[in-house]
């Protein structure tokens, strides 16, 4: 009988080791068009260079995003409250969310994350800055309902209107079905009554979008390639790293940017006892970044159960901020 990848010995592997990165990355391997979920780009060391991407003179999305709320950040805070517990949805460094909470400095944020240590620093940071301001990390995948504290949402499930923090156009790396049980998952995790605020990527000049994720100093190919060494260090695997470059392509028909990795020639490596060949010129999808019309964007929203309430863009129209609240009649 044949041995799934996913039944490999577990040789060496680092005490850091996810089960679930494991699992992922051994299926995603395995398959005839390799993947990667992009939620492993960002380890410790992974944030930390996306956060170096965002300063990357090719990557308009955080400058545009930061400005517009910079712009529009008291209008929310007067329509949600300004004692609304903010919860963040991958909170990363929590940069742009300073300038929300600049108008709510005694609130309670609520940061969740997958990288423990990175929003542990973040969130040190954030209380030097804000001493008035309760902070009650929580690690986890949002992807999924996310217990919160009790002083945020009660065990009978009410929530005292909370306000979702999205930003970064993170949705975007997520396929048209996945990012409606996201957006479910969120409405779920926040309760009746709550907001969301959430940054969206418009579509553009493909060169544009192209640059923005093959910046030139090749910070994001850094990002890319440290799943790489990711893979090496935490599952026991012996990828060339220098067999591999990254690449960004712009996919019109489903209006996206993906990310791969392509081998540079025939390879052979393994991961946690498991063996794999890619022959020269395959691939490793690991992340979309879709790209949407101010139409699909509240469409997209409405499916996940919120409704648009504001919507507001810069002035060329690169990019979309956009306050939601849960409707009543949604279910998922």
């Amino acid at each position: 009988m044949a041995t799934s990848p996913l039944d490999a010995p577990r040789r060496a592997l680092q005490p850091s080791f996810d089960p679930a990165f494991r699992a992922d990355v051994l299926r995603g391997l395995a398959g005839p068009a390799k993947s990667i979920p992009a939620r492993w780009l960002y380890d410790e060391t992974g944030s930390e260079i996306f956060e170096a991407i965002t300063q990357a003179p090719e990557y308009y999305p955080t400058r545009t995003e930061t400005s517009l709320l910079q712009a529009h950040s008291a209008d929310v805070v007067r329509q949600s409250g300004a004692d609304a517990p903010v919860v963040e949805f991958g909170s990363g460094s929590s940069l742009k969310t300073r300038i929300l909470l600049e108008h709510m400095p005694k609130t309670t944020y609520v940061p969740i994350d997958i990288c423990g240590e990175f929003m542990d620093a973040a969130c040190a940071e954030l209380g030097a800055r804000f001493p008035g301001l309760e902070i009650l990390p929580v690690e986890g995948d949002f992807m999924q309902e996310v217990p919160l504290p009790s002083c945020v949402k009660s065990s009978d499930g009410a929530s005292p209107e909370a306000l979702g923090f999205f930003p970064g156009s993170t949705i975007g790396n997520l396929l048209h079905a996945e990012a409606i049980d996201m957006l479910r998952a969120m409405r779920r995790t926040l309760g009746e009554g709550a907001w969301l605020l959430i940054g969206m990527d418009r579509t553009k000049e493909p060169d544009r979008l192209i640059a923005a994720y093959d910046d030139a100093l090749g910070v994001t190919a850094r990002f890319n390639l440290n799943l790489l060494t990711r893979i090496n260090r935490e599952l026991d695997g012996s990828i060339p790293l220098d067999g591999f470059r990254h690449l960004a392509l712009w996919n019109d028909e489903r209006s996206r940017i993906e990310m791969h990795l392509e081998a540079l020639r025939d390879v052979r490596f393994e991961v946690a006892g498991t063996p794999f060949t890619m022959d020269h010129g395959e691939t490793i999808h690991t992340e979309n970044c879709h790209k949407y019309t101010p139409q699909g964007m509240e469409g997209l929203l409405a499916a996940g159960g919120w409704a648009t309430q504001c919507h507001w863009s810069d002035a060329d129209g690169d990019y979309s901020l956009l306050l939601a609240r849960a409707h009543d009649h949604a279910r998922g």
